[in-house]
């Protein structure tokens, strides 16, 4: 059995409505990871689903804990995780299982294009036309796989990817040490890589993104990225997420310190 396991709130509810509903007509376990602090509403698209409700921790939502309870609950041969804002393109089911087939022991990531502001597909016929897919990430050609060197588990993206449920017991799921934006993703790359565990680009199983508005750097997430950012250095002895530093950095919010990245100080001056 095939599960896709989503996180989703009330702030990406049409999104994953509109997901929900290209996932209704495909033969597939959906679960859906609520988590807000309240229950999730009545939702006609949520029909069918598998609700799971993780509410958030002291720090904010527990996206790793929520994808981990998630996977729990759909006790699936494979299980693909895409994020509310996600859109399953036609084949993005089939080429997951032919790769988890061909790479039993791989985390699978396929292609993601974001979907430009306006563009609200609502059929999956309409969106090969959309296809244009990031160019940070290679997206082999349909039906083909490719593994990824060392030097690409910083390019693993949790909004889209697959896994066995052989190799997700090897992973041990994300560490849910870590609270509100970011750092979960990054930690279960070089979790794999640090096990050996391929990481394969597959052709064919594309999500698109649905626009929604972002800031870059995201400074509505400064706080979590540093907190979540001291975290994973703790453990893996390097800062991830170093663009944003970078940029925030810039900006003057934020130094390296001899601790690691902090808010920068105010000034005194002499009175």
């Amino acid at each position: 059995m095939t599960a896709v396991i989503t996180l989703c709130s009330a702030a990406r509810l049409d999104h994953v409505r509109r997901q929900q509903r290209l996932l209704a007509a495909q033969p597939v376990h959906r679960v859906l990871v609520w988590l807000d602090p309240e229950p999730p509403p009545p939702v006609a698209e949520f029909a069918g689903a598998e609700l799971v409700h993780v509410p958030p921790g002291p720090a904010g939502l527990r996206l790793a804990a929520g994808r981990n309870h998630g996977a729990a609950a759909a006790d699936a041969d494979l299980l693909i995780f895409l994020d509310a804002d996600c859109l399953p393109g036609p084949d993005l089911l089939d080429r997951y299982g032919c790769a988890a087939r061909a790479h039993p022991d791989g985390v699978l990531c396929g292609p993601v294009t974001y979907l430009p502001e306006g563009v609200l597909p609502e059929d999956a016929a309409s969106l090969p036309s959309l296809t244009s897919p990031h160019a940070a990430r290679r997206a082999p050609p349909a039906g083909s796989t490719v593994v990824a060197g060392p030097d690409d588990y910083r390019l693993f993206w949790s909004l889209s990817f697959a896994v066995t449920a052989a190799t997700w017991d090897t992973l041990g799921g994300f560490f849910e040490g870590y609270e509100g934006y970011g750092g979960e993703d990054t930690d279960l790359a070089w979790t794999a890589r640090t096990a050996g565990i391929p990481l394969v680009w597959v052709g064919g199983a594309h999500a698109y993104h649905q626009y929604h508005p972002t800031l870059s750097p995201p400074w509505q997430h400064l706080d979590d990225i540093l907190r979540n950012g001291r975290l994973f250095a703790s453990r893996w002895g390097f800062w991830p997420m170093q663009g944003w530093l970078d940029a925030f950095a810039a900006a003057g919010a934020i130094e390296l310190t001899l601790s690691g990245w902090q808010r920068r100080s105010p000034s005194i001056t002499a009175g």
